[in-house]
């Protein structure tokens, strides 16, 4: 169980860091060369976002569904009209979303320009279920929803996956460890209750479509789930979790329901699964090669799990056959996933021998996901990294014999010495507006994972054993974040246990930090240092488990030195998160933005989140943009009424899309003056909604959140940002994967 201390220690006097501007920014230090901190070439801090389709999108809309066309428009950022036709619609016209109604439509959508048009059936289950079978068989993708007022958040999950402007999977691919969740409900609204416990530590969630039961008019199920009962499955998941969703139709012989005398069948559940935008597909290896081909290629955004069970108890993995079914899966995969039945312990080792094999003679195939089930098994579950399946004491039953739960993997890791016991830290200014009650929501994670680790909430301070360098000077030390972020510059300065990191070359830096110049986030990596990114590997498995807690410095149990530290910055991530929740990244694409903020550290997370939105002029008030924040963007200062005005008259793209401020609460009115400023003066040929984000925590006057929502923009908090940061964070830390949902639901009112 995890172990969690409040450490406040009586704060000594210091300057106020980062948060007021005091301390000087990293951009304006002149540091010589020798003491920089390490930047590896070419670390980068993917985003995951993307450019994606840029074909002029068409919605297909039902009798009376009109507005589910704004909508789609709405969340893409993009006007919208009205057509009769498919005929003459041009990649002229991709600054648009046309609406075509479902009659209109049924004429010329097979004969459609499909190098310059994606369609999209938008189809309302309230109409009834199924679709138009015609629509669906022809269109790109389908997007089922109850109705349109309830449906944005799911709809910009869709319309950003299917255009593939996000990518899961690099991002998933990165980590060192990830799990999926496989659900057992016959109807999945048994687990939406719980589904934010569920999916604690999964990275995924499996729809196991075989085990669904579509409920018959007599009161019995029919033998399949029809497409019109799965597709509302699906409707529903997607509306309640932010994880990505496998779909799998699990048949007879491998433990499944799904009858295998029809391989069309499949192909026909897994094709419309691609179609719904679903992010993984298991396809089984027995499948007839033309059929796992015809997927892959037409796969579109969604990812292909090539699926293999042996249930004979004779498999063995040191065999030709083995690697002949890898080789063969390998063909038409993203992931190659085998799993098998064995019936003594050591057939785990040649698990392992096998995989390390695979390894290393095919060093550019799909990464392979293989454990062995049943308790036997059970070992190679805690060894595997990629898509291990995991199950819950929630769940009616287990999807398959020797499923753990994320709790037992990590508790058995733990055991085997693969995770250590480690000491956390919340490192929190003495100066900080924002409450901390951040340890009783970390030891609520910690425990619902089962990790072992300790965690404290302690004072910063420059000196002695409160102050950074000594907290991250520990043979125990397993990560920290910093709340508020503290700029590198200030970390660095007359610290000679930094310098000394990498054979003097400083820790490592993201690009993240390398471009703001704050840090919120510090990692520890095992082994000898490499370019880091924004998924280093897991807690480092060097020290000794069970070391003691201890806020000071051992010189005998100081950081290993086979140990390298990662500066990293998690809120710009956050701040993407907010911003993109009920909206695609392209809405942002080329369009202004206007930061408020006290000085360039509190707005240096916003810069760079936009930067990573591609926005178009960055508009700044209140503070002096550094060179290296500014590279890439084009910023213009309000230094004047005038300028403030001119942006004012503006209209469309040249007019602040979203506003952010990073001003503190006791500037609230300024800021709901400047929204109400830029609020309704949207040009007639824009239809979309602009955003604000107010950053601000703590006791304020006005409430611009509120004038902003009055003035036609969507308004996010705080508390938004905080526990999106948070989700980024415990990634960072632990290497495992909390939900947002989780994060507010646990968080309690609180820590927001």
């Amino acid at each position: 169980m995890a172990t969690v201390q409040q450490l406040h220690q009586v704060p000594t006097p210091a300057r106020a860091l980062g948060n007021n501007g005091t301390t000087p920014s990293i951009a304006d230090m002149d540091i010589d060369r020798a003491s920089r901190p390490m930047a590896a070439d070419g670390a980068k801090d993917s985003s995951g976002l993307e450019r994606g389709d840029t074909r002029t999108v068409a919605i297909i809309y039902g009798p009376g569904q009109e507005d589910i066309v704004s909508v789609f428009a709405d969340v893409l950022g993009k006007p919208h009209r009205m057509a009769d036709s498919f005929q003459g619609i041009t990649s002229l016209e991709q600054e648009l979303v046309l609406g075509i109604p479902l009659e209109s439509a049924k004429i010329d959508i097979s004969s459609r320009n499909r190098d310059a048009v994606v369609a999209i059936n938008a189809h309302c289950v309230n109409l009834g279920m199924p679709p138009d079978t015609h629509i669906s068989a022809e269109c790109d993708y389908e997007f089922l929803y109850p109705d349109s007022s309830s449906s944005r958040r799911a709809l910009a999950r869709f319309i950003a996956f299917t255009l593939g402007q996000i990518n899961y999977h690099d991002s998933l691919m990165s980590k060192p460890r990830t799990y999926f969740i496989s659900t057992t409900f016959p109807d999945v609204r048994a687990a939406l209750p719980n589904i934010d416990i569920l999916t604690v530590g999964a990275d995924a969630v499996e729809l196991r479509v075989d085990l669904l039961k579509d409920p018959l008019g007599d009161g019995s199920f029919a033998p399949i789930p029809s497409l019109s009962y799965v597709g509302e499955q699906v409707m529903l998941l997607r509306q309640r979790t932010e994880l990505p969703i496998i779909f799998t139709t699990r048949c007879t012989d491998e433990n499944g329901h799904f009858p295998m005398e029809d391989p069309d069948l499949y192909y026909e559940y897994l094709f419309r699964a691609i179609q719904w935008g679903v992010e993984y597909i298991d396809v089984e290896l027995w499948l007839p090669e033309h059929i796992r081909r015809r997927l892959y290629e037409k796969r579109g955004s969604s990812r292909i799990m090539s699926a293999f069970h042996d249930f004979s108890g004779t498999f063995k993995w040191p065999s030709a056959r083995a690697e002949s079914i890898f080789l063969e899966s390998r063909k038409y995969a993203d992931i190659v996933k085998m799993i098998a039945i064995i019936n003594d312990h050591n057939d785990n080792f040649e698990l392992e021998y096998f995989r390390s094999k695979i390894r290393s003679q095919y060093p550019d195939s799909p990464p392979l996901s293989a454990v062995n089930m049943k308790e036997t098994g059970q070992f190679s579950r805690t060894l595997n990294k990629v898509f291990t399946p995991i199950t819950h004491p929630l769940l009616p039953i287990i999807a398959a014999p020797g499923q753990m739960s994320a709790a037992e993997i990590n508790a058995a890791l733990s055991l085997l010495g693969h995770l250590p016991k480690k000491s956390i830290y919340g490192i929190i200014s003495p100066f900080s507006r924002i409450a901390t009650p951040y340890a009783p929501f970390y030891e609520k994670c910690f425990n619902e994972l089962g990790l072992p680790h300790q965690f404290a909430v302690v004072e910063r301070h420059l000196k002695g054993s409160g102050s950074v360098e000594a907290l991250c000077n520990q043979k125990s030390f397993g990560g920290a974040y910093m709340s508020p972020a503290v700029s590198l510059s200030s970390l660095m300065q007359n610290s000679s246990f930094f310098l000394r990191l990498n054979n003097g070359s400083g820790p490592q830096l993201t690009e993240a930090v390398r471009t703001t110049g704050m840090v919120d986030t510090i990692i520890v990596r095992s082994g000898p240092p490499s370019s880091p990114s924004s998924a280093p590997p897991t807690t480092p498995s060097t020290s000794t488990p069970g070391t003691p807690f201890s806020s000071g410095i051992n010189s005998s149990e100081g950081l290993p030195q086979s140990s390298s530290l990662i500066f990293d910055n998690a809120n710009w991530r956050g701040i993407v998160s907010t911003l993109t929740r009920d909206l695609a990244p392209s809405a942002y694409s080329g369009r202004a933005a206007l930061v408020l903020a006290t000085n360039a550290d509190d707005a240096a997370s916003t810069m760079y989140a936009l930067k990573a939105l591609r926005i178009g002029k960055v508009h700044t008030v209140g503070f002096k943009t550094p060179p290296n924040l500014a590279r890439g963007l084009e910023v213009e200062p309000f230094n004047s009424l005038e300028s403030l005005q001119r942006a004012r008259m503006v209209r469309d793209k040249a007019s602040p899309f979203v506003i952010i401020s990073a001003l503190g609460p006791e500037k609230s009115n300024l800021v709901g003056m400047l929204v109400r400023v830029f609020g309704g003066s949207r040009g007639s040929s824009t239809q979309t909604r602009k955003v604000f984000l107010d950053l601000a925590d703590g006791p304020r006057k006005g409430d611009p959140s509120a004038i902003a929502e009055q003035s036609g923009f969507a308004a996010y908090g705080v508390a938004d940002t905080t526990a999106f940061t948070t989700v980024e964070t415990l990634r960072l830390l632990v290497g495992q994967n909390v939900p947002y949902s989780f994060v507010r639901l646990a968080s309690g009112q609180g820590m927001f």
